[in-house]
This record gives C-alpha cells, sequence and structure tokens, in this order.
C-alpha cells in the first residue's frame, strides 16, 4: 500500500484515506495507492462496502499541476476511476473541505456521495485553461442536467454542500464525516442499494441549447479556448454514447493542454501564489491585528476602499473635513449596497449588518482607536504630506499609517511624519469595492511587520496583494502611461482612437486607451501633466498635445458625454467625433508628421510593447521582484488578458528576440522613448526569457 493512502477497517466497511498533504493532489503516489487500496477491498470477503476520505484538511482537491508536461508515472488517472466505477462493492466519497477538479471526477466515480456542511465540490479546471479530462464533462451533466452543467464547467465555480444535495451532485449531508459516512455505508448495504453509476444515467438536451449558449456568452468567452471546449465536450454527452463522450473529452482535452491560452492561464495561476512571497518580508513576520480602521476621504476611492473592509467585518471610521462630505459619501455606499441587494446578490440583513460598522467623523482626532488609517485623498504631494502631519499627532503608536496614492513618493509622504517605518503605500484600483488588486508600496524605512501587515490584511479583504517599490507611478502606472502615451503618438502619426481601441478590443483587453480614458475622466491626466509641466525634461517628446487640447474644449470623456468619443445619455458606447478627428489632423500637420495607415498588428505591438519594455526596466531597478508579479498587476489592475498571461509571460510567448527587434526598430523611427531596457538586450543575447528570471 502506498504511504499516501491508507486502508482500515470499520466492521464490514472498509476506510480508504488519502493522506497527502496539503490539499490530497492526485499525485502518482496517490493514484497508486488508491488503485491498490480499491483492489484490497474488493478481494476481503469480510467488506461490504468502502468508503474514501481524505485526511486533514479536506477531500482530494484535484490533479497535481506540477506533473503537468511531465512523463507518465503511476498509475493512468482513467484505470483508477474505471477500476472504481465497476467495483462490486459499494463505494461512497466522503467529502470535506473541498472535491475540485480531479477530485470530484473520483467522487463521481464513486456510487454514492456524503458531504459535510461547509465542504464545496466544483470543476474549476477551466480557470486553468483546461477542461475535466478524466469524465466529469459527462457524468455532471448526467446528475445536474445540461443547463447547469453548462455554467457550473464553463465557470469553474464552486458549490456548497448544500446546494449539491438540491442538485444531486451528492446523496446526503451530515455533520461527523467519518461516523457519517459510515453509517450511510452501513445503510446502503442493508437496504440492498444498487451499485448506482452516473455513467448509466440518461443525458438529455432540448434542441438548440448549445447554440443559444454559445450565442449568449460569445462576449464573456472572447480569447478563451477552454469554455469553448467544454461546451463540445457537454454537448457530446448529450448527443453521443457515454465511452464515445469520454473519447471525444480525452480529444478535446489535448487540445487544451498544448494550447497557448492554458500556458498563460496556468502561469497566472502559480503567478497568484508567488506574489505572496518576499524574501526580507519571512511568512512568520508579525502582523499587526487590524480591529478598526479610518479611512480618510470619504470620495468614490475612500468610499470604495471602505465598503472592502465593511465586508470583512472589520469597523470603519469615515473621515472628512466637513459633515457634507461625508453624508454624500455615505449616501454612495449605501447605494452600492442598496443595489447589490435588489440584483439578489446580497441581503438586506448583511446589508445592514455592514452599513452598522461605519462611523463618521470631521475630527482628526477621533482617529486614535484605529490600527489602520488610509488615507485616500486628491493627488497632490502637498495635501497628502499636511494629512500625514495630522496623522502622525493623533493616530496610535504602532498604527499603519497608509496612502492610496497611485504615482507619488511614499517616501516624501512619510518624511511628513516620525514614523516613516509605519508609512506605506496601500493602492487600491477603481472602482475599489470591484477590482481585485492591490499595490503594496514599500517606502525606504517600511519596517517588515508594516508590510507583512499591509499584505495580509488586502488578502483578508479579498484582494491579490503584491508588493511594489517606491517610483514614479510605482508598477502598474508607470507601465500603463507608457500604454496611453504611446496610443497618443499613434494618433499623431497616422491613426484614429477608433482603430486603436478596436485593435486593443480584438486582442483581448475590454476597451482600447482612449475609451478607457473616457471612462476614467480625461482631466485626471491632464491636471497632472500641468502639475509636471515644469519638471518635465526638454528633450522629451510631448505626448499630451492632443488630449490636452480635447480637454481645453471641456469634453472630460463619458461625464460630459464626449471626450475622444461622443456619447448619448445613459449610453456608454462610444460614437466616433469629427471635431477630434480635426484636433488629431491638425496636431500631424503642426508637428510636420507624415500620417500613415496602420493594421492591427502594428498597432498592437506599438501600444503594447511599451509594457514590456518598461516591465523590463521595473525589473532591472528593483521596482517589482518578478516578472509573474508585473503580470499579476496587469491582469487584475489593467484588464490585460489572462489568456494571454499577462505582458511579461506574453512577450516570451513570442520570442524576446523578436520583441526586441521591434523595439529597436520603434527606437531608430521614433526616438529615445523606444530605447531598449537593458535587461531585455542582455536577456536576448543570452539567450535566455522572463521566465529564466522567475526561476533564476
Amino acid at each position: 500500500m502506498s504511504d499516501a493512502v491508507d486502508f482500515t477497517k470499520r466492521g464490514a466497511i472498509g476506510v480508504i484515506t488519502v493522506n497527502s498533504p496539503p490539499v490530497n493532489a492526485l499525485s502518482a503516489a496517490v493514484r497508486d495507492g488508491l488503485g491498490e487500496a480499491f483492489e484490497k477491498g474488493q478481494a476481503d470477503p469480510e467488506i461490504k462496502a468502502m468508503v474514501l476520505l481524505g485526511g486533514g484538511r479536506t477531500f482530494i482537491a484535484g490533479a497535481d499541476i506540477r506533473e503537468f508536461g511531465q512523463p507518465p508515472k503511476g498509475r493512468p488517472f482513467h484505470d483508477v476511476l474505471k477500476g472504481m466505477e465497476a467495483s462490486s462493492k459499494i463505494i461512497v466519497a466522503a467529502i470535506h473541505g473541498t472535491a475540485l477538479g480531479g477530485g470530484l471526477e473520483t467522487a463521481l466515480c464513486c456510487h454514492y456521495r456524503f458531504a459535510v456542511p461547509n465542504s464545496m465540490v466544483g470543476l474549476p479546471e477551466v480557470k486553468l485553461g483546461l477542461l475535466p479530462g478524466a469524465g466529469g464533462t459527462q457524468r455532471l451533466p448526467r446528475l445536474v442536467g445540461v443547463p447547469k452543467a453548462l455554467d457550473l464547467i464553463t465557470s469553474g465555480d464552486f458549490v456548497p454542500a448544500p446546494q449539491a444535495l438540491e442538485l444531486g451532485i451528492v446523496d446526503e449531508v451530515g455533520d461527523d464525516l467519518l461516523e457519517g459516512a459510515v453509517a450511510f455505508a452501513e445503510k446502503l448495504v442493508a437496504d440492498g442499494a444498487p451499485l448506482r453509476k452516473v455513467r448509466d444515467l440518461p443525458c438529455d438536451a432540448e434542441d438548440g441549447v448549445f447554440e443559444a449558449y454559445r450565442k449568449a456568452n460569445a462576449r464573456k468567452f472572447r480569447g478563451f479556448l477552454a469554455p469553448w471546449k467544454c461546451i463540445d465536450c457537454i454537448e457530446a454527452a448529450a448527443t453521443l454514447p457515454f465511452d464515445d463522450g469520454m473519447a471525444r473529452e480525452r480529444e478535446l482535452f489535448g487540445d487544451c493542454v498544448v494550447s497557448p491560452e492554458s500556458a498563460a492561464q496556468r502561469h497566472v495561476f502559480f503567478a497568484e501564489r508567488e506574489v505572496a512571497k518576499i524574501p526580507d518580508v519571512p511568512k512568520d513576520t508579525a502582523q499587526k491585528e487590524i480591529k478598526q480602521v479610518a479611512m480618510i476621504g470619504a470620495g468614490t476611492m475612500g468610499g470604495g476602499i471602505a465598503m472592502n473592509f465593511a465586508n470583512a467585518g472589520i469597523p470603519v471610521l469615515m473621515v472628512e473635513v466637513a459633515q457634507e462630505n461625508l453624508d454624500r459619501g455615505m449616501a454612495i455606499i449605501e447605494r452600492n449596497y442598496q443595489n447589490t441587494v435588489n440584483k439578489g446578490r446580497l441581503s438586506q440583513d448583511k446589508m445592514d449588518q455592514r452599513m452598522a460598522l461605519f462611523s463618521t467623523t470631521t475630527d482628526f482626532a477621533d482617529i486614535g482607536d484605529a490600527d489602520l488609517v488610509i488615507e485616500a485623498v486628491f493627488e497632490k504631494m502637498e495635501l497628502k504630506k499636511e494629512i500625514f502631519a495630522k496623522l502622525d499627532a493623533h493616530a496610535k503608536p504602532g498604527a499603519v499609517l497608509a496612502s492610496n496614492t497611485s504615482t507619488l513618493s511614499i517616501d516624501e509622504i512619510a518624511s511628513a511624519t516620525k514614523r516613516p517605518e509605519s508609512v506605506i503605500g496601500m493602492h487600491f484600483f477603481s472602482p475599489a469595492n470591484v477590482m481585485r488588486l492591490l499595490e503594496v508600496v514599500r517606502g525606504g524605512k517600511s519596517s517588515p511587520e508594516t508590510i507583512a501587515t499591509a499584505m495580509g490584511i488586502g488578502r483578508k479583504v479579498g484582494k491579490i496583494s503584491v508588493l511594489v517599490g517606491n517610483c514614479f507611478g510605482f508598477v502598474g502606472n508607470r507601465m500603463l502611461h507608457g500604454y496611453t502615451g504611446e496610443g497618443t503618438f499613434l494618433l499623431e502619426s497616422g491613426a484614429l482612437p477608433q482603430q486603436v481601441d478596436g485593435a486593443i478590443y480584438n486582442f483581448g483587453l475590454a476597451m482600447g486607451p482612449f475609451a478607457m480614458g473616457d471612462m476614467a475622466g480625461l482631466d485626471v491626466g491632464w491636471l497632472v501633466r500641468k502639475a509636471r509641466a515644469a519638471d518635465r525634461p526638454s528633450n522629451e517628446e510631448y505626448g499630451g498635445t492632443i488630449p490636452d487640447r480635447i480637454c481645453e474644449l471641456g469634453r472630460f470623456g463619458q461625464k460630459t458625454t464626449g471626450g475622444y468619443y461622443d456619447y448619448k445619455e445613459g449610453d456608454r458606447t462610444p460614437i466616433p467625433n469629427g471635431e477630434v478627428q480635426a484636433i488629431i489632423e491638425q496636431v500631424s500637420k503642426e508637428k510636420n508628421i507624415a500620417r500613415t495607415d496602420y493594421d492591427d498588428e502594428e498597432i498592437i505591438k506599438r501600444a503594447l510593447y511599451p509594457l514590456v519594455n518598461i516591465g523590463a526596466q521595473i525589473l532591472d531597478e528593483g521596482m517589482a521582484m518578478r516578472p509573474s508579479d508585473i503580470d499579476i498587476i496587469y491582469i487584475n489592475g489593467y484588464g490585460f488578458p489572462a489568456h494571454k498571461g499577462g505582458p511579461m509571460h506574453w512577450a516570451d510567448a513570442i520570442g524576446l528576440d523578436k520583441v526586441l527587434a521591434d523595439i529597436k526598430r520603434f527606437h531608430a523611427e521614433n526616438g529615445e522613448r523606444w530605447r531598449p531596457a537593458p535587461l531585455l538586450e542582455k536577456l536576448v543575447a543570452e539567450g535566455k526569457s522572463f521566465a529564466d528570471l522567475q526561476a533564476g
């Protein structure tokens, strides 16, 4: 018997326990152990039924992703499952924790399923660019019906045990895992229950259901491969004999495994786990307990940030200079929650509980009980330093003082206090109650405890916390400046906003730079450009001429029903504007730039390669710890498509030599803003990739 799987007897019930921490993944050792255990139970005449459960904190959480792309070892998973399903003795899956992917597929090959109330089941392979490859697409529709299976498999959503019971995924829910499952198995034996095989259940679908589902989800699944293959597999379950459906599933699984989309999504999966690792802030670094938060500023960002903490059950004190600002901010928070209630995604009781966690004040002296203070006022250094001087005077010793600045120096902000070790950047992304990314910006004197606390509380409120260095724009906005700036240079040299945005949309982003600018508000960038005008190097080519002139007309984007595009009241559909086109063409004329026709491929390179080049500069300077950290920032904060894996992974997939060749061409054509990053040149010279930096 494999060390990873244990076999014991409870009377006439054989108990098979998987002991392969931390999550009992289906490694070769586990597969071998399961095969041996089932054979042992089959061969023992005293055993009347078997119970399969996971030791430790969970059932089987899925496949061992580390084995992907490796030479096959151990028993084939399909053979293990086939042996289970063909067993002459009842097998009961006893589920606690999670039964995900291959774990649920294992449970579906048992004849019955028992679960504890707080367990979850699901087939999340689609999130890795894969599909359930061990019968999940063929068996689940037979239990829950085709429409529900389509939703569950293409979303990868987890299903809580009570709902799984209603759907028929599990047969019984009880509080005691081992005792409950053994008692359930004994009852099945006593009742002479049949060997119920999911494969033998019918799988029917209404005419047109698959075509309608593809059409309804075309935008949602745009650019991805796996959801479409999942639909094909479920259609096979409904239209082919079971064994033929299984063969079709294996074929389409193979297509997914070798796809660039799956490689990208698997990269993202591991990258999300890697961001928490900080070499000079060990995992066991002490964190301050955050029992109360003070939020300085009740505007759009402040209110959205505060909602994250209320959602996690942490009281929030809202601080503003005037009562009317507080009233307005709290009204927006209440309206946001009410909209969620109206959509059925939150109960009224939950909303009331969250609203009760808010308190308000116009007196900075009231922040004395806060463990974490977050400033979210207008992006002006003088104002932020004034605020932090007040925080220093009134916050209790040991409180973490955080700024939500998106561009400004954390060190300069911290200089307004006598405790720079307690100051850190916590850059949330708008809308802050929705977006998953949190850039944690370490100052030169931020203590390990402050860093660990900011990273930890970010995770606690549901964010992906990524630690970055202190430079203008940090990682995300510094790179964004290159992306949006190059977009305006494209306008000057021949493109129109709708051409650039169309190419970027077709690449996979939700919108291009100009539609994004209109949505965010063009006036914000205009103010920043004006504030930095005196500090801009005289030899730096200025790309703000076109957006400046658009703003001078009072066209600030959607909020003024006009920016780069026109908008109808209540409609966010961008409509090209002739006056804007005239401005673009006039600027080209004034700068003596001959306008050129661009195809989509060239637009993509011109717009997105700055992300790669600036990303390489950021890595060289140590402003990001890993290439994958940049990818996570861009996917979760800026909408870079996950099926491309983030800008750094995408560049690796193209080939850094090819990317560098184009950047050198753009440098020759367009000047210093395109100077290749030394790190990029070094990697190409050594025949390496960004992934090699990750590994090294």
